[in-house]
């Protein structure tokens, strides 16, 4: 009942405003956290992660790594914050997020806004080990002469102080950025990315974040780099450039569409990259999940767990949890030993 008044207010505030209201309250402990869910029905084993439940969380919902601690006692089965860029950066002006009610649905063109990675690998390092796995969403610099670089940089600054990391060249909101998804450009890239894990002392899985606007032959392209750089596995996928079926009166907002609308889009691609990487290749499943049977339908597409953002706007903190819950019941009910066992057992509803 608190977390439907809270929702109810934050409503009514500027997106963006409420956005920054929802680190601070995690901040400062005034929202209740669950801790860990976990059973051993949920734990899976995601590149040489043991997760305690394949429910995350996405990029983008704590930028600049403030409230790692209570977000890990908050429910999720991981996390991964960023995404951070070599230098600090104000991102596009504002307004740039906006919630479209009516879709379950926001859009949003923050262009890559940061600390820096000085800043965030501060706070990673005050916060590491977490309760759980967590990762940092790589970006670069909109101004930078070397964007591929920009990558291996972060990854440098901060590897040691996060469990994962993510190549991100999906976002819609940095010019030309989608650019580095080529295979040429994206091989470069990669290559420079695993070079630079080579050398952490402790190396960690990599994984690239895709657009789920790729056309058949892009996304193959990308299937064949993805396996012959080495990197651990792919997230499918970032928010979409697509506005079909909307009917919220920001629908004609610039910027990446998230939430409900994404969902079949996004879920798609991931089939096919799971076709496409023979079910070899560790995926994770994000785009419009707000239930657990949602979460399930991404597990059958293919992926080895899922992250979820946007659902929060519309469902509170305590989403992950009552997901992760809800998957749990769902596989006792269908005699399941492990949620990993429906992995890919899906795949034909989808391509």
């Amino acid at each position: 009942m608190l977390e439907r008044l809270g929702l109810a207010v934050m409503h009514r505030l500027d997106p963006e405003r409420a956005h920054g209201l929802a680190i601070a309250a995690l901040k400062a402990g005034l929202v209740p956290a669950p801790g860990a869910v976990s059973a051993d029905i949920l734990r899976v084993d995601l590149a040489g992660l043991s997760l305690p439940n394949p429910v995350g969380l996405a990029a983008g919902f704590d930028k600049n790594a403030e409230a790692v601690t209570p977000l890990a006692r908050a429910g999720f089965g991981f996390l991964e914050l960023g995404a951070a860029t070599p230098r600090a950066q104000p991102g596009n002006p504002k307004p740039r997020l906006f919630r479209l009610s009516e879709d379950r649905a926001v859009i949003n063109r923050f262009g890559f806004n940061n600390d820096g990675m000085e800043a965030i690998a501060t706070r990673l390092g005050a916060a590491y080990p977490a309760a759980v796995p967590i990762g940092l969403n790589l970006g670069a610099n909109k101004d930078s002469t070397d964007r591929a670089a920009d990558f291996a940089t972060v990854l440098a600054r901060c590897g040691a102080f996060v469990d994962f990391a993510t190549v991100n060249v999906s976002s819609p909101n940095t010019e030309r950025l989608r650019e580095l998804q080529g295979r040429a450009a994206l091989q470069g890239l990669l290559d420079g990315v695993m070079a630079t894990r080579a050398d952490l002392a402790r190396p960690i899985p990599i994984f690239l974040k895709i657009a789920p606007d790729l056309e058949a032959d892009a996304l193959a392209e990308i299937a064949e780099v993805a396996q012959v750089t080495g990197i651990a596995g792919v997230i499918a996928t970032n928010t979409t450039l697509a506005r079909e079926g909307l009917a919220s009166q920001h629908r004609g907002e610039a910027g990446g569409l998230s939430g409900a609308p994404l969902f079949a889009k996004s879920t798609r691609v991931l089939a096919r990259l799971y076709q496409l990487t023979g079910g070899t290749m560790p995926l994770i499943g994000v785009g419009g999940v707000a239930t657990a049977d949602q979460a399930w339908e991404k597990l059958r597409a293919g992926a080895s767990a899922v992250q979820l953002y946007s659902g929060l706007v519309y469902g509170g903190i305590s989403l992950a949890a009552r997901i992760a819950e809800g998957l749990a019941a769902r596989a006792r009910a269908e005699g399941i030993a492990n949620i990993s066992e429906i992995t890919g057992t899906g795949v034909s509803d989808w391509v």
